[in-house]
C-alpha cells in the first residue's frame, strides 16, 4: 500500500514539472515563426496607407479637447475644513 502512494506521488509531481517545464520551454524556442513573413509593400499600398494615416491625423486634431468635468457642487463645497462655532461651543 505505501508503495502504491508513492508512485501516485512521484506520477503526479512529474506531470507537474512536465507541464510546467513544457510551458516554459516553448517561450523560448527560436526556430519557430508561427506569422508567415510578408511581402514588402508596394508603392501603391504605401500609398494608401499614408493616406488613411494623414486623414487620421487630421480627424484627430479637429477633435476638441476635453473640457473640464462639470462638477454641480464645486461652488457650494467649500475647500476648508474649519469647525464652525457652533460645534465648538
Amino acid at each position: 500500500m505505501r508503495r502504491r502512494e508513492f508512485i501516485r506521488l512521484l506520477s503526479g509531481a512529474s506531470a507537474i514539472i512536465a507541464a510546467l517545464t513544457g510551458a516554459a520551454s516553448a517561450q523560448f524556442m527560436p526556430g519557430i515563426n508561427l506569422a508567415p513573413d510578408k511581402p514588402p509593400l508596394t508603392a501603391e499600398e504605401q500609398a494608401k496607407r499614408k493616406a488613411v494615416d494623414d486623414a487620421y491625423r487630421s480627424t484627430i486634431e479637429k477633435v476638441p479637447d476635453k473640457k473640464k468635468s462639470a462638477d454641480p457642487w464645486g461652488d457650494i463645497r467649500t475647500n476648508t475644513t474649519t469647525p464652525s462655532k457652533q460645534r465648538s461651543q
